[in-house]
């Protein structure tokens, strides 16, 4: 064995690592990597904005396939850096974990705290041009080939290319992603639409212009009254998915103070749905998994609905609804700004500030009082609802823990291959399409670690459905009793007897309906599952390449029609034949082992959820019965699909 010493320490000088392994650094290589690109200069224009500098910032869709993006802030510095002793501009640009967010002096509060986000995006561009505009002058600084810069100092300084007047400051950047980084440098304007519309919303009082060259459109985002607005946006999104759904009042409830130096904004609106929908931001940044900034919201607000509703004797101190009663059918928003936030994990998913929890709690007491005092018929629909809620869930638990009782006597083992291991964490279980392609991946796997389950049918689907119909469902039965943490209210995931939940389903429209059935029954019962990480979809491969290169022959797998392209052009490789599979099923024992079930081999995609807001509206306009929002967004989002035809 080779002997391990500093000969074998690889140092990455500059901007390096993050080419070598930019996921660390943008996620993945994919569409939304690739679009964080600009959420990252964006991030820039808006903490000018937060800091008070800033109310209009353009992004440019151009049709040479660069982003443009402008702000009207104070403009990046542009002198010596005092230890660095080059110009400002070029360290924000060219050095990691390099900017004013980490000095309280520049950024009272920032989204981005890690100092990487200009200086990645300029790593994982061909061509990058940033214009400065400050004290009359402008400044132009370009960079090459993953962040080299090319234009010549003068005197140490960045040269002068200009001139505009004093009151016109701000930066502009235009950079390219590199085609040998991500997997597409097409940028969707749809999706930057969405992100600048959701910006708006969170940041009242800026205005987001998206200019589009392609189809010479331009629009225009700006939110007066911020979340507020948002909330309507919400209701009326879910409203046209579900047109039986309505309110229980007209307009959102808005409140906000300031406690302890952290501001605090809450909107929400009460429906007639079912389930609760609480999004919550810290300095811009969504917060998945909530944390101390909900806890703080939730307790608030069970404390103040029991003190309303004893004093209105409409509950008994022995039967009175908890908070999940009084949350039922809401739709809220909780943002704050924190001058030092502190997130737990690196996705920053979850805010772990114990202060936080007190500021919240302290202006939702405060506030959402006095709006109720002034609003008691208000205050009267949301108790009665909330007495429904309580009432429905009483009556249903009979029948609820009937049905989970029955899960006991679940024969999961006639449809189960179990894998011999007890350790969960080094468990895997499969779910697959059919008991043709379940006998393949039983033959293949590795039966220490490995489980399957296969799926006879198609599953129920659960958004239409009551928790008491889905307990029936045979095939939902068996996953909950096969998973082993429960579900809904009762659900544990440190009981869950896998590390990994693999759905592996064939590349058709059949696989991707059973998918997405899977990905709704998890998403709506047993959301930590996709929270905590542990769902994956199976990537099995499109295409067998047969190929000659020289005198030399090979095979390769690829993964969809992007990569079978990109070979026919770039790899310099004959190819002699080529074999489609169509499902899992074409594939033998060995060929699904090494492309699907092998670790070292596979492909695994983990199922996370980036927006929680766009999650619930697009889980509501696929799996609901109204067509026209379906057709739309399916007609709308097919443009960028590989199509199976």
């Amino acid at each position: 064995m080779e002997s391990y010493t500093g000969n074998q320490i690889v140092v990455l000088e500059g901007l390096e690592a993050v080419r070598k392994r930019p996921g660390m650094y943008i996620g993945s290589t994919g569409l939304r990597g690739l679009h964080h690109l600009i959420w990252e200069i964006l991030d820039n224009g808006i903490d000018e904005h937060l800091a008070g500098f800033c109310n209009l910032i353009t992004v440019t869709m151009q049709k040479d396939g660069g982003i443009k993006i402008q702000d009207n802030g104070r403009g990046v510095p542009v002198d010596i850096h005092p230890t660095q002793k080059i110009p400002t501009i070029r360290v924000v640009y060219t050095m990691l974990h390099a900017g004013g967010k980490f000095a309280n002096t520049v950024y009272k509060v920032s989204g981005g705290l890690h100092g990487v986000g200009a200086s990645v995006v300029n790593a994982l561009s061909t061509h990058m041009i940033v214009e400065v505009r400050r004290g009359g002058q402008i400044y132009t600084d370009e960079y090459r080939d993953g962040g080299h810069p090319v234009t010549p100092l003068k005197g140490n300084l960045i040269p002068v290319s200009g001139k505009c007047a004093k009151s016109d400051t701000g930066t502009t950047v235009t950079f390219y992603p590199d085609p040998e980084i991500f997997d597409s440098i097409q940028f969707k304007a749809d999706t930057i639409r969405k992100k600048l519309k959701e910006t708006a919303y969170l940041n009242k009082g800026l205005k987001l212009i998206f200019k589009n060259e392609y189809t010479k459109e331009t629009f225009t985002y700006y939110e007066e009254d911020g979340i507020k607005s948002y909330i309507s946006y919400i209701v009326n999104s879910l409203k046209e998915s579900n047109p039986d759904m309505s309110t229980l009042h007209d307009e959102p409830v808005y409140i906000e103070g300031t406690s302890d130096n952290i501001e605090v904004e809450i909107a929400f609106q009460y429906t007639t749905g079912y389930t609760e929908q609480i999004n919550s931001y810290c300095n811009r940044i969504n917060l998945s998994d909530g944390g101390t900034l909900v806890t703080g919201f939730k307790t608030a607000l069970t404390r103040i609905m029991n003190q309303y509703a004893k004093e209105l004797n409409m509950v008994k101190d022995k039967d009175k609804p908890d908070g999940k009663d009084y949350r039922n059918g809401m739709i809220a928003i909780i943002s704050i700004k924190h001058p030092d936030p502190q997130f737990e994990g690196q996705t920053k998913t979850k805010l772990g500030n114990s202060d936080a929890q007190i500021a919240v709690d302290e202006i939702m007491s405060q506030k959402i009082q006095l709006f109720f005092d002034k609003n008691v018929e208000i205050l009267k629909k949301i108790l009665e609802n909330s007495l429904r809620a309580y009432n429905a869930r009483k009556a249903g638990d009979k029948a609820r823990n009937a049905v989970l009782k029955q899960l006991n006597d679940v024969d999961v083992r006639s449809k189960l291959a179990v894998c011999t291991s007890r350790k969960p964490e080094e468990c895997e279980l499969y779910i697959v399409e059919g008991d043709s392609a379940g006998g393949t991946v039983k033959t293949a796997r590795d039966r220490k670690t490995q489980a399957v389950l296969p799926l006879r049918g198609k599953i129920l689907n659960v958004e239409k459905a009551t928790l008491e119909k889905i307990l029936v469902n045979n095939e939902i039965k068996t996953m909950i009793a096969a998973f082993g943490c429960g579900i809904g209210d009762e659900f544990d995931i440190s009981k869950l007897k896998y590390d990994k939940i693999i759905i592996l389903t064939d590349a058709d429209v059949d696989g991707a309906h059973i998918s997405t059935l899977l990905l709704t029954f998890f998403y709506r019962f047993m959301p930590q599952l996709i929270t905590e990480g542990k769902v994956y979809r199976g990537l099995p491969p499109l295409y067998k390449v047969s190929y000659s290169q020289g005198k030399k022959k090979g095979e390769q797998y690829l993964f969809n029609d992007y990569e079978l392209e990109r070979f026919r052009k770039d790899s310099g490789k004959k190819i002699i034949s080529l074999q489609r599979y169509k499902g899992l099923g074409e594939m033998d024992a060995e060929q699904l082992k090494e492309t699907t079930l092998d670790p070292a081999s596979r492909i695994l995609a983990r199922v996370s959820i980036n927006d929680t807001i766009e999650a619930d509206q697009i889980t509501s306009i696929l799996m609901s019965s109204n067509v026209p929002p379906r057709r739309e967004f399916i007609m709308e989002e097919a443009r960028y699909a590989n199509l199976d035809i």
